[in-house]
């Protein structure tokens, strides 16, 4: 048999006859379906079911947590290779700039001590002394040598071309080559090829000597 509480029957007394009358029957039809106990085992399932979810949302949190601090680490990391790549930039723009400045001053080491190693290599009279030119080899258009100059040996007259490179590549030899075929119909006199350089490979410098060039090194201008 179905018992009412208390505190619920005294609200169904407060109910006209009718309602009472329906609410008890469907109170009862109720405690026919589900016993008690479903209740409580049913209350408890749902405590449960509340555990795991709220466990969830907490491991949900932390996770977003998680990604959040990823996604800052990230971010700095981010920055971080964006300073370096701005640091490794201006550190090629200084070294590019270094070696331009060594450059520079190879050329100019090489156009004082050049015309006494060319004269003793040679026996070479310099007439026109070596300096960087610009040589027109059509209207408007120009071929930069870094050494060109004039002189004679045993009174024939030379010219004098050469390219200087801190480190002396095969593609140098290569286009400074080029610009001599270049110059071939402008300047068809004979002419003494050199190459000044701080340091080479011995295959590139064999090499130079099969093209018919002249190596000179920064240590011969001491």
């Amino acid at each position: 048999m179905q018992v009412i509480p208390v505190d619920l029957y005294e609200d169904l007394e407060n109910l006209d006859p009718q309602t009472k009358k329906v609410i008890v029957k469907l109170i009862k039809y109720i405690g026919e379906i589900v016993r008690r106990d479903d209740f409580l085992e049913l209350k408890e399932e749902v405590n449960k079911l509340t555990k795991i979810i709220a466990e969830l949302a907490e491991a949900q949190r932390r996770t977003e947590q998680k990604f959040a601090e990823l996604a800052e680490a990230q971010r700095r990391t981010e920055e971080e290779l964006c300073k370096l790549i701005l640091e490794h930039r201006k550190t090629r723009e200084q070294l590019g700039n270094l070696v331009h400045t060594f450059g520079y001053f190879l050329e100019n080491e090489a156009y004082k001590h050049l015309p006494k190693l060319l004269q003793k290599d040679f026996g070479l009279e310099i007439e026109r002394r070596l300096l960087r030119d610009y040589i027109e080899i059509a209207p408007n258009k120009y071929e930069e040598i870094n050494i060109y100059g004039k002189g004679t040996i045993r009174g024939k007259p030379i010219i004098i071309l050469g390219e200087v490179k801190s480190q002396l590549k095969k593609s140098d030899i290569d286009n400074f080559l080029k610009k001599v075929e270049k110059l071939q119909k402008i300047l068809p006199e004979d002419k003494i090829l050199i190459l000044v350089t701080h340091q080479t490979s011995p295959q590139i410098k064999n090499y130079a000597q099969s093209k018919g060039l002249k190596i000179y090194f920064s240590y011969e201008f001491a």
